[in-house]
């Protein structure tokens, strides 16, 4: 297994300026490797519920995603209902945790000796779990949250200090320093463990920051913005795959996972749920990547 995604398996009702749609396929390990299996091969670990359409079990394993570390329980799947007014921010609904809320998840022993993995958005304590069940992997990343920021800060703190990669928007970035300037905090971020601070700008970009080391990298113009929901998953799923293709962990392969990270957020962004990011073609990622390059070119 190239990299091993831990997160929510969902069923989400989403709607936006553009339409709704009611119990589609979403949830950050989605996300995260319908985005990262372009590069490698991904395995997810979560949990759905006996109510899990037998189709999106399907949509993920035809996309040669590996689901041995997908636990099916008695009871509903994960259930996220959110609303769109300003695209940048959602609006929650509804929240039911159902089987998610007694989450155990369990890392299959072929997957123990994976060198990267990426802890999506759940609880610190969780993170942590999975950290002691995994054999000295190359690279560690995580994402976190407001709500584990403000409720779960010393255990977060905990998780941080052991992984190589945080990814976090900039409102949370600056909670979780309690500092304004974005550089500065995430420059203080450093001082808590990762080797990287990548921080997420939505429609402003994303930049990635590391000790003498700093690289910006734009969003991919996108004239109409279906559903953002996941697009934070896709890019670091696009970001971590390709750093697991590349094998190499260096300047370099930082700077093109960005690149590609972006590019696989920007379709996710222009359909509902995994509507287009499942069906796109790697030429097509490509063709955007050097768009991209182009597009911020100073020769």
């Amino acid at each position: 297994m190239d990299l091993v995604i831990v997160g929510s398996v969902a069923l989400d009702a989403v709607k936006t300026p553009y339409g709704q749609v009611d119990r589609v396929l979403g949830g950050s390990a989605v996300y995260a490797s319908m985005a990262a299996r372009y590069f490698c091969r991904p395995g997810i670990v979560g949990v759905v519920g006996e109510d899990f359409p037998a189709e999106y079990l399907k949509l993920i394993k035809d996309q040669e995603i590996d689901t041995s570390g997908l636990q099916t329980r008695k009871g509903k799947t994960f259930f996220w209902k959110g609303n769109y007014n300003n695209m940048n921010c959602a609006e929650t609904l509804d929240t039911q945790l159902n089987v998610f809320a007694d989450f155990d998840p369990i890392i299959p022993q072929e997957y123990r000796k994976t060198k990267y993995i990426f802890l999506g958005n759940i609880d610190p304590v969780l993170q942590l779990e999975v950290l002691q069940q995994v054999e000295n992997p190359d690279l560690t990343a995580m994402d976190t949250m407001n709500f584990w920021i403000n409720g779960k800060r010393s255990e977060l703190l905990e998780v941080i200090k052991k992984i190589d990669v945080l990814f976090i928007n900039e409102d949370e970035l600056r909670m979780l320093t309690v500092e304004k300037n974005i550089l500065k905090a995430a420059k203080e971020a450093l001082e808590y463990g990762p080797q990287l601070i990548v921080c997420k700008r939505g429609e402003y970009g994303a930049f990635v920051f590391g000790e003498d080391f700093l690289f910006y990298c734009p969003a991919y113009p996108i004239f109409d913005v279906i559903d953002p929901t996941g697009a934070g998953d896709s890019f670091a799923g696009g970001f971590l795959g390709y750093l697991a293709q590349a094998g190499k962990i260096d300047k370099e392969s930082f700077k093109k996972a960005m690149q590609l990270g972006t590019i696989t957020a920007s379709f996710c962004v222009e359909d509902f749920s995994l509507n287009k990011l499942s069906k796109i073609e790697l030429k097509k990622i490509e063709a955007r990547a050097g768009s991209l390059q182009k597009y911020v070119s100073f020769k």
